[in-house]
C-alpha cells in the first residue's frame, strides 16, 4: 500500500526536512512537490538531495494537488496555508498544516496574526501533539502541527500541572537555532549578527505564548499566567527550554516524568540537564526536572526542524492513516 503524498512549500527548511523523511518512508509516496515558483528539478533548489530524489517542483495549484494526492503537508507561512486548507478539505484530502493558521482559537489568532478566513475548518482542526491528542489525531482530517517552542514547552510542563501552584507565573526561557527563523534573511539572522552572539527577541509578547496557554487550558482545564522569552543562539538546529515554576507540595519530579511518559517511545527522561546535541536530527524530546522545596526547574530539548515541525508532521500523518506512529521517524542524533 502506498499513500500519494504532496508537500506544498517545499522550498523552505521544513519542506526540505519533510522530503528527507518521506523519501525513506515505506508508505507515504511523494507524488507532488509544490512551491510558489516551479523548478525543473528539486536538486537545483536543494543540492543535498542529489541522487536521493529527482522530481520537478510544480507551481502550487489546488486542482493539480487534489488529483495527485491523498495527503498534503502544508509548509507555508501563516495566512497562506488557510487558502489551501479551505480548498483541499472540500476535496477530502487529509492535511497536516505546519503553519499557525489552525493552532489557536479564532479570537486569539486574530489578535496575534491576522483575520482568519476559514473559521469552519478551524473548529475541526486537531492540535497535533500525539502524547495528549493521539485518539483525536487518528480520527482527524486536518491537523494543526504544533509550533516548535510550544511543543518543547508543553511536553515539559504538562506532567507537572496537577502539582503546580496556579496562582504563580510559569517562566519559560527558550533558546532556538537560527533555522527556526526560516530562510528569509533578516537583520537578526544575518551571519554577522548571530555569529558568536545570543539575544532575546519578542519577550513576553511572542506569538507562541498564547499557543502554550491555550493548550495547557485545553489539556488540563487549568489556567496559568505564562511569561515566555525566546532567544536566538548561533547554531543551525536544535532547541533548549528551561522552565521555572512553583509547586503546591514537594514531589519527586523524575519519578513523575517516568510514570507519566512510561509508554511514550519518543520521550526520554534524563537524569541530568538535557543537551541539544543528543536530540539534533531526531524526533526525540529529552526532559529533565529537579526541585528544591517548592521551586521546580524543568529542562527540555528537541530538534526545532523535526520534533518542532517536520517529523512531528509525519508522526501525525502516520496516526491519521492508522500506521505505526514511529514509521519513518529519525532516531539517530546528528552531531556536527
Amino acid at each position: 500500500m502506498k499513500i500519494k503524498t504532496g508537500i506544498v512549500g517545499v522550498s523552505g527548511y521544513t519542506g526540505l526536512e519533510l522530503v528527507k523523511i518521506l523519501t525513506q518512508h515505506p508508505i507515504f509516496e511523494i507524488t507532488a512537490l509544490c512551491a510558489t515558483e516551479a523548478c525543473s528539478d528539486i536538486t537545483l533548489l536543494h543540492p543535498s538531495l542529489k541522487r536521493i530524489i529527482t522530481q520537478p517542483i510544480l507551481e502550487a495549484r489546488i486542482e493539480q494537488i487534489a488529483k495527485e494526492c491523498e495527503l498534503v503537508f502544508l509548509a507555508l507561512p501563516h495566512q497562506k496555508a488557510m487558502e489551501y486548507v479551505k480548498a483541499l478539505t472540500a476535496k477530502n484530502i487529509k492535511i497536516v498544516d505546519l503553519s499557525a493558521d489552525y493552532r489557536l482559537l479564532a479570537k486569539t489568532y486574530e489578535e496575534y496574526y491576522c483575520t482568519h478566513l476559514d473559521r469552519e475548518n478551524l473548529k475541526n482542526a486537531v492540535y497535533g501533539l500525539p502524547e495528549y491528542n493521539r485518539n483525536a489525531i487518528k480520527n482527524a482530517n486536518l491537523i494543526a502541527n504544533p509550533g516548535c517552542y510550544p511543543a518543547a514547552s508543553l511536553l515539559a510542563i504538562l506532567p507537572f500541572i496537577p502539582y503546580l501552584d496556579s496562582t504563580q507565573t510559569l517562566y519559560i526561557d527558550a533558546k532556538s537555532g537560527v533555522s527556526g527563523a526560516g530562510k528569509k534573511l533578516t537583520q537578526t539572522s544575518h551571519f554577522v549578527t548571530i555569529n558568536e552572539n545570543l539575544f532575546a527577541y519578542s519577550p513576553i509578547t511572542h506569538r507562541h505564548c498564547p499557543e502554550i496557554n491555550e493548550q495547557i487550558k485545553k489539556i488540563s482545564n487549568m489556567n496559568f499566567k505564562t511569561l515566555f522569552v525566546p532567544h536566538l543562539i548561533p547554531i543551525t538546529r536544535g532547541m533548549l527550554v528551561s522552565i521555572y515554576a512553583k509547586l503546591k507540595e514537594e514531589i519527586n519530579p523524575l519519578e513523575i516524568l517516568q510514570q507519566h511518559y512510561a509508554q511514550e517511545f519518543f520521550i526520554r527522561i534524563s537524569k541530568n540537564c538535557v543537551q541539544i546535541k543528543n536530540v539534533a536530527g531526531t524526533h526525540f524530546c529529552d526532559i529533565y526536572a529537579k526541585c528544591d522545596g517548592q521551586d521546580l526547574f524543568i529542562n527540555s530539548s528537541i530538534d526545532n526542524l523535526l520534533r518542532g515541525a517536520s517529523s512531528q508532521a509525519v508522526a501525525n500523518a502516520n496516526l491519521m492513516f492508522d500506521l505505526d506512529e514511529k514509521l519513518g521517524l529519525p532516531q539517530i542524533a546528528y552531531i556536527p
